[in-house]
This record gives C-alpha cells, structure tokens and sequence, in this order.
C-alpha cells in the first residue's frame, strides 16, 4: 500500500528548490500546480496547507498557514506575502501584503504593498491600496479603499465592522469607493478611518483624510476630505414595503457609474506605470496578468449586478419613474463604454496622458527601484499630472454616462 501523498513529486520538486517544508506529509498540491512558479527562496509553507491552480504563484519570501493551514487558489504573491491561514483564490496580493488566520478572500480581490487584515476577515471584489489595514472579524466586500503614506500613517477599518452588500431586493448593485484612484495612487494622501463595531450600507462615496466614528453605519455619501462623521441610528418604526422601489434609484447608478471608472483609471495606472516596476521582479509579468485579470473580474461583477437591478427596475410598477425601463434597454452601451468600444474616452485623455507620461519617464530613470518610494518621491507637479490624467478618465466616462443613461 502506497501512502505517499498524491503531492509527493511536486513537495519533492518544491524541497529541492529551497522552499521550507516542515512537515511535507500534511500538504495538497494539485496536479495542475506549475512548481515553476513557485520560488525557492525563503518560502516556507506550514503543515496542513494546500496549493491549488495553474496560475497560482508564489514569489521569494512568502510565508504560508504560519498560525492555521491555508488553501491558495489561483492567486498571484509577490514578495514576503503572509497569509497566516484560510481560503485565498483568485486574488492577488503584491509585496508584504498579509493577512491573519481565519481569513475568507475570494475572487476580484486586489491588495497592494503591505496591505492587510488581523484575524476572520471576509473579503471578495476587494481592492485595498498599499498600507491600509482591516482589523478583526470584518466583513468587507464589493469596496476600493485608498488612503494613507506609510505603515504608520495608513487607512485604517475597526474591528467588527461591515460593509453592507446585499440588499432585500437580492441587489449588489452596493461598491463603495473610499477614497479615489486618481489621487489615491499618489500615496500622498491622508488615511480614512472607519471605527470599530461600524458599517457602510453601500454604495457610499467617501473623502480622504475623513474620520468616521465608531458604531456609525453610513447611508449617505461624504465625498469631502477631512471630516468628522457620525450618523444617528434610525428612529424606531414601521411602514409599508415595497419591493424595488428603489427610492435612491439615480444615485445608486450614478455611484455604479463612478467606481467603474475608477477601475478604468487603475487599469490605466497599472497598463502605463505598474507594469514596468513588476516586470522587473520575480514573476512579475504573471502578477501583471494577474491584476488585470482581477479587474476585468471587477468590471463584469459591476456590470452584471447593475444590469441585474435594471431589470427589476423595469418591472417595477409605472409610478416609480417609466425612465428605469430605458435604463436596462442601454446595458449594452454601458458594457460598451467599459470595455474599450467607444474610443471617444481614451481620446479625450490622451494629451493628459502624455503629458504626464514624458515627465514621468523624464524624473524615473530606474524602473527597478521601490515602486512605493518612486512614486512618493514625484515632484509635486508631476503628481498633478498623474491626478490630471486619471481624474480625466473619471470624468469623461462619468459624463459620457450621465449624457447616454436615463
């Protein structure tokens, strides 16, 4: 009787590279697991861990299942990545990103340098930039959260807090954009705190530098920066329901409107500046693949629900606007205008775009370098342009919906 792991060759393969296997007996590698993708140096993978899918990659310096046996599932790690223990998949996590036991991370889900989360984290169709960082038993799906200089000065989210996805209709038209891509990818600006033992009812919009207090649950947006926001909970009482109703029906597109062309402008960013500094680390064309893959994930998870809530909408009784039932006969264009088919945008942005990117090229010579310290080093001015740019595209999409939707 054979009782050797299935995993045997491939634990074998990974040993002899150099990767730190205490106790290769407790591991699961499938089969279609390219251990050419997993790096030999400093990687240590704990007893119980299991390793899964043909794009997964492992760079220098990871750590695996350290506080409780973790699956990984088709994720990209740069380097010296924790994930301390849980289920990971398709998701990915650039360079010391981490994060603790218990942790549920699934598709769509992007965190940059040294983000992270403490213990029982939730997350899926999660962008986190560099530094911000969850606390403990968190459930914070379908959000972008930007904010913050340095693992000392980062946003901030309290332990215990929520952020509100699905509604009674059975909606996720819900992302909230806490922060912005355009100046949040500066890393300049100032963190976002949520307190503890709160909750977002999403779709929410929020400013930079805001500090929400704990055991509020936001229901409005506050796009300013630098402010002190509390809400009161609602007064006790009852009245009748009315099933897609959608009271806040303009608002609820205008926000799904506005976090899809943030995700235009990173697609931008990371096509035009990221993809240079990744391909110049270990794996790094495959994590590039990765991030794209990731918010293309991100552009048809959007599209999908919203399309979703348009057909309710549109059956909804005649009363409630008979504008809702054009809504849903232009989910096409709007899929269109996402995805790359209407050039009008890219062309409204391109002097933008190529002012920035000669000065860009003209100040960073080494693109080996740090990423974070490149681009927290840019002149202010041309920071501006970056921000120029990428609001840009912002608001050409925002404006070019605003004309076409009902």
């Amino acid at each position: 009787m054979d009782l050797k792991p299935k995993s045997y060759e491939k634990i074998k393969q990974l040993i002899e590279k150099g990767v730190e296997i205490p106790n290769p007996g407790t591991l699961e590698i499938g089969n279609e697991v390219n251990v050419d993708q997993i790096s030999g140096k400093e990687v240590r993978i704990y007893p119980g861990c299991r390793i899964y899918g043909s794009k997964t990659v492992i760079s220098s310096g990871c750590q695996l299942g350290y506080e409780g046996p973790a699956t990984i599932d088709n994720c990209q790690l740069g380097a010296k990545v924790e994930l301390k223990g849980g289920f990971f998949s398709k998701s990915v996590f650039l360079e010391k990103a981490n994060m603790g036991m218990g942790a549920h991370v699934r598709e769509g889900c992007i965190l940059e340098e040294e983000a992270g989360g403490a213990h029982t984290v939730g997350l899926k169709q999660t962008i986190l930039f560099p530094f911000v960082t969850l606390g403990s038993l968190i459930n914070f799906c379908d959000c972008f959260m930007s904010g913050g200089t340095s693992r000392s000065n980062h946003s901030e989210v309290g332990s215990s807090y929520i952020h509100f996805n699905f509604t009674p209709d059975a909606d996720k038209t819900t992302p909230s954009l806490l922060g912005d891509v355009p100046r949040g990818v500066m890393l300049n600006q100032p963190p976002i705190f949520l307190g503890g033992q709160g909750g977002i009812i999403g779709p929410v919009r929020l400013g930079f530098g805001n500090v929400v207090a704990a055991g509020s649950v936001l229901r409005h947006d506050y796009p300013g920066d630098n402010q002190l926001i509390f809400e009161k909970s609602m007064a006790n009482g009852a009245k009748d329901y009315i099933p897609a109703m959608y009271p806040n029906f303009s608002r609820i597109i205008k926000n799904n409107v506005l976090y899809l062309a943030n995700l235009t402008a990173l697609e931008a960013w990371y096509t035009n500046i990221r993809k240079p500094f990744l391909e110049t680390r270990e794996f790094g064309s495959l994590i590039y693949a990765g991030l794209l893959e990731q918010l293309l994930a991100g552009k048809k998870e959007r599209l999908k629900r919203v399309k979703a809530m348009a057909g309710k909408a549109a059956a909804s009784p005649a009363e409630y606007g008979s504008k809702r039932k054009d809504l849903l006969d232009q989910i096409g264009w709007l899929e269109e205008l996402f995805t790359g088919k209407i050039p009008e945008v890219a062309t409204s942005t391109e002097k933008s775009r190529e002012d920035f990117l000669n000065d860009f090229e003209k100040t960073v010579k080494d693109k080996s370098a740090d990423y974070i310290s490149t681009i927290q080093d840019l002149p202010a001015e041309v920071s501006r342009k970056g921000v120029t740019w990428l609001n840009g595209i912002v608001n050409a999409i925002a404006q070019k919906a605003d004309q076409a939707l009902p």
